[in-house]
């Protein structure tokens, strides 16, 4: 049976505010590089078997924005994503039960912005990244992704909502 398609719940005439998350990948595996290589055709964010990230996946409207972060080597922060595709059946998964989004490459944050950093940054004491360390899929404050992006060099990103009231 062929899975229903979701309709994008953001549109140019109904935005939605975004909201914002933190992707991990162990460079080796998938890198901030490769996602960058892709360019507006993106990446589906595959691979991910814990509840909790799926669910926060299934969370995820078009135009949100992701902190790219490299687990295991290198442990930073180093570029922002877009979700470019809603939750859908995840290709890797032979069960049927995993989903994924897909996201392209944004920008590279100027200044990789480390866990040490995070952790040592009394305003981002609750983040996920610190409190929830191991989950590879965690959402992210307002105030603690305009810390980040300070931390990393880049004003705050606007929300596409608030892109499109300007002009």
């Amino acid at each position: 049976m062929k899975p229903a398609k979701r309709k994008p719940q953001n549109t140019e005439n109904n935005p939605i505010p975004s909201q914002f998350w933190l992707l991990k990948s162990e460079p080796d595996a998938f890198s901030w590089d490769q996602l960058v290589a892709n360019g507006d055709k993106g990446e589906p964010w595959t691979g991910v078997r814990n509840y909790q990230a799926r669910n926060f996946m299934k969370a995820m409207r078009l135009g949100d924005r992701c902190f790219f972060y490299h687990s295991n080597e290198g442990l930073a922060v180093v570029g922002i994503a877009e979700v470019i595709a809603l939750a859908h059946p995840d290709l890797s998964d032979d069960t049927g039960k995993w989903e994924c989004v897909d996201v392209k490459a944004v920008a590279p944050l100027p200044r990789h912005v480390t866990l040490a950093e995070v952790k040592a940054n009394p305003k981002l004491e609750k983040m996920s990244l610190v409190t929830s360390f191991r989950l590879s899929v965690q959402p992210v404050q307002p105030d603690e992704w305009a810390e980040v992006c300070r931390m990393g060099g880049l004003e705050a990103t606007p929300k596409p909502a608030e892109k499109n009231k300007r002009k």
